[in-house]
């Protein structure tokens, strides 16, 4: 397998708005394991009910929502990491993996997704569904 066939492109949506803390972009892992591609996505506090993950020719864009946790009116933070409101990420894959036959699983905060490798890929636009994993 030469190294073009595991390129992978991840683009984000670049209009985060810091006052809000919306549109903001999830920490990921991608790797290559046993004619798959493995897509892991870090979403602490992220119902599942509230992603989506939208297939378009070769790219992959997971969007959702994380809830503001109810902060107290008038406090002062000391650290402020955690983001919320809406986020928004985009993964552009090599034409060798088939995004129609991928599956998606959600559990204890990560949402992963595991696409194919196949000789030709399913062009047409498509929303894949999130199951839980058990």
């Amino acid at each position: 397998m030469n190294e073009s066939q595991h390129s992978i492109k991840k683009t984000s949506a670049g209009n985060m708005d810091v006052a809000t803390g919306s549109s903001w972009e999830p920490c990921s892992d991608v790797y290559v394991s046993e004619n798959k591609m493995v897509i892991n996505i870090e979403l602490a506090g992220i119902r599942r009910e509230d992603l989506e993950i939208a297939i378009d020719g070769h790219q992959l864009v997971v969007s959702g929502e994380r809830p503001d946790c109810g902060r107290p009116v008038g406090c002062s933070f000391l650290v402020m990491e955690i983001r919320y409101g809406h986020f928004c990420c985009t993964f552009q894959l090599p034409e060798d993996y088939d995004l129609g036959e991928a599956v998606a699983a959600y559990q204890n905060g990560f949402l992963k997704i595991e696409v194919p490798q196949v000789s030709q890929s399913n062009t047409k636009r498509q929303i894949l569904p999130v199951a839980e994993e058990k």
